[in-house]
C-alpha cells in the first residue's frame, strides 16, 4: 500500500485543514492501495469526519494574530520552543511512517521552517519520497509574497526538493507564476488544477429552508464568516443592516457564527439577533453546502473554501473580504467580481446602508433570474488526485472520472467562451 503524508498549514482559520482533508479523502477514495497520515496543529480537526485509511498526528497548536505574528496557542512555551517541538514530531513521523509521497500545504519549508530538518534528512536516490507542494489560487499580494519567498529561499526549495507544484486555481483568474515572478525552473514545475468543487449538501434546498422555518417565497440571506475567528465585524454589519431594512422587502437572515468566534462575541450575536425580526443564528454547521443551497444570496468574507462553495452552486454572493493579516481574500474577491461572478464590498467602505444596497441588488438579480458568468474549472480534486497518483506510480483514474462534471454544462454560458486567450490574460 502506498503511503502519503500530508502536512497542513494550520495557524489561522479552518480553510487549510478543510482543503487538505478533502484532498486526502478524494485520494483514498480513488484507490484501495493508498493510506494517508495528516500532520497538523489545527485545533478543529476533531470537528471533521475522518474517513477510513486516513489518520493524523496532532501537533501543538500555533496561533497567528491579525498582525501576522505567530505564537503558541495553548502551551506556556515560547514560539521557538513550540516550533522545535513540532519539528521534532514531524521528523519522527516522517522517519517512522516512511511515506512514498509528502504533500506540503502552502509553505515549502512549513510554518517557521519547521519542515526544513525533515526535508534535509530524507533519504537520497530511489528511496526518497516524492515531494509535492500544494498552493491555493492566491497567497497574498505580490508586494508581500515575492520578498518573503526570496528571503526564505522558497523558490530554491522548489528547485531542490519538490517534484511538482499543484495550484488549486485557474491562471485566467490569477496566474501566480507571473504575479509572484517565479523563476523559470520553479515555474516549469507548476500545474494548475482548477478550483475545488464541493460535494452537494446532505439535505435538499427545500428541507434546509424548512428546518430554518423559511418559506419558499421568502428571500433568504446566509451570513457566514467562515471559521469566525475574525468574523465579528461582518456579522455586526449584517445585524445593523437588518435592523434598518424596510419591513416590506426584508429578507430572512441566517447567521452561522463559525466555531472560532469567541464566546463573548457569540453571546452578543445571539442577543442582538433575538431582538430583530427574521434573523436566526447557529454557532456551527458541518453541512454548509446545504445552507448555501438554501440561500438566495450569501454574505461572506471570501476565503478559498467559501468561494469554492459559491462557485460550485453558482450562488449569488456579496463578499466583504479580510484585509489583515494578508490581502489574499481581497485580491480573490476583486478578481472574481471583475469577472461578474459575485459582488464585493471593501471592508473600509462597509456601512449598514452600503451592505443593504449590495444585498438588495443581488436579491433582485436572483428574483429576476438574471444570467451569471460561470467559471468552468472546478475539477481541482480530480486533477490533484491524478497528479498525486502519477507521482506515486499508480495508474491515473479513467479519463472520464471527473468530479462534478455537470458544472461544465456546455449549455451554460462560460465567462470565458467569447474572449480570446490574450483578452483573458489582460483581464487578469
Amino acid at each position: 500500500m502506498k503511503r502519503v503524508m500530508i502536512y497542513s498549514h494550520d495557524t489561522f482559520g479552518l480553510g487549510n485543514i478543510r482543503r487538505m482533508l478533502e484532498v486526502a479523502r478524494h485520494l483514498v477514495e480513488s484507490s484501495d492501495d493508498v493510506s494517508v497520515l495528516v500532520i497538523t496543529g489545527s485545533p478543529m480537526l476533531h470537528a471533521f469526519r475522518i474517513p477510513p485509511r486516513i489518520d493524523y498526528v496532532k501537533l501543538p497548536c500555533l496561533a497567528r494574530d491579525v498582525a501576522g505574528q505567530y505564537g503558541a496557542r495553548s502551551l506556556p512555551l515560547t514560539l521557538a520552543a513550540t516550533v522545535k517541538l513540532r519539528a521534532n514530531l514531524i521528523r519522527s513521523a516522517v522517519a517512522d511512517f516512511a511515506p512514498d509521497l509528502i504533500l506540503v500545504d502552502k509553505k515549502p519549508f512549513g510554518v517557521e521552517d519547521e519542515l526544513a530538518g525533515a526535508l534535509a534528512e530524507l533519504a537520497p536516490g530511489i528511496a526518497r519520497p516524492r515531494l509535492v507542494l500544494l498552493l491555493r489560487d492566491i497567497l497574498d499580494s505580490p508586494e508581500r509574497t515575492v520578498p518573503i519567498w526570496r528571503k526564505n529561499g522558497y523558490f530554491e526549495a522548489i528547485d531542490t526538493h519538490y517534484d511538482e507544484v499543484l495550484v488549486v486555481g485557474c491562471p485566467e483568474v490569477y496566474d501566480l507564476r507571473r504575479e509572484y515572478a517565479f523563476p523559470p525552473l520553479a515555474a516549469a514545475k507548476v500545474s494548475f488544477c482548477g478550483y475545488i468543487a464541493r460535494e452537494p449538501g446532505r439535505v435538499t434546498r427545500g428541507a434546509a429552508r424548512q428546518a430554518l422555518g423559511v418559506a419558499d417565497a421568502t428571500p433568504l440571506v446566509l451570513v457566514t464568516p467562515g471559521g469566525g475567528e475574525d468574523g465579528h465585524g461582518l456579522i455586526t454589519a449584517a445585524l445593523a443592516s437588518a435592523a434598518d431594512w424596510p419591513a416590506a422587502t426584508r429578507p430572512h437572515l441566517h447567521i452561522v457564527c463559525g466555531p472560532e468566534l469567541d464566546a463573548d462575541a457569540r453571546a452578543m450575536v445571539h442577543a442582538r439577533a433575538a431582538r430583530l425580526p427574521a434573523v436566526s443564528v447557529q454557532d456551527f454547521s458541518d453541512d454548509m453546502m446545504s445552507l448555501h443551497a438554501a440561500a438566495d444570496v450569501v454574505l461572506a468574507m471570501g476565503g478559498y473554501n467559501t468561494v469554492c462553495e459559491l462557485l460550485t452552486l453558482r450562488r449569488r454572493a456579496v463578499l466583504v473580504p479580510r484585509v489583515l493579516p494578508g490581502t489574499e481574500q481581497c485580491i480573490r474577491a476583486e478578481r472574481l467580481a471583475a469577472l461578474g461572478l459575485l459582488r464585493m464590498v471593501h471592508p473600509e467602505a462597509l456601512t449598514p446602508r452600503r451592505l443593504r444596497e449590495a444585498l438588495e441588488a443581488e436579491l433582485q438579480a436572483h428574483a429576476r433570474a438574471l444570467p451569471q458568468p460561470v467559471l468552468r474549472r472546478l475539477d481541482g480534486l480530480a486533477q490533484v488526485t491524478r497528479a498525486l497518483r502519477t507521482q506515486l506510480g499508480l495508474l491515473p483514474p479513467a479519463a472520464g472520472d471527473s468530479d462534478f462534471g455537470g458544472l461544465d454544462d456546455p449549455a451554460v454560458p462560460s465567462a470565458w467562451q467569447a474572449v480570446s486567450l490574450s483578452e483573458r490574460r489582460a483581464a487578469c
